[in-house]
């Protein structure tokens, strides 16, 4: 649940701060920030992803003395930042979408991490 709830908050706050930031000073700069809250989200489920994988493949191997990680683990890790590198970077260059905006955008990921952490502090399961 709660990693439901970061996910779905990365793209509220990131979309919500892209659109106010459009309405009040620069559209540009307000679609750079929705189009790196869209990034960090699929990072995040890419991530998500590529966790659970892992954690079936270590509990699938519990009994082995060398468990090994899949081969596939290493290339989705490296996929995905290169995907987010290269998808910034077009867009850059292609709609001349501010840099630091989408960098920004990115940053959306981690105030919903924060945001979420503190609803669990403040609203702890029994």
């Amino acid at each position: 649940m709660t990693e439901r709830r970061i996910g779905w908050l990365t793209l509220l706050i990131g979309f919500a701060a892209g659109g106010i930031v459009a309405v009040l000073r620069d559209p540009w700069w307000g679609v750079g920030l929705a189009i790196g809250a869209g990034l960090a989200w699929l990072n995040f489920r890419w991530l998500r992803q590529g966790l659970d994988a892992l954690v079936a493949a270590s509990t699938a191997q519990s009994g082995a003395e060398q468990p090994r990680v899949p081969a596939g683990a290493y290339f989705r890790a490296l996929f995905r930042y290169t995907l987010i590198g290269l998808s910034v970077y077009a867009i850059f260059k292609v709609l001349r979408v501010p840099l630091v905006s989408m960098m920004v955008g990115l940053c959306a990921l981690g105030a919903a991490t924060i945001v979420v952490s503190v609803y669990e502090i403040l609203r702890p399961v029994e």
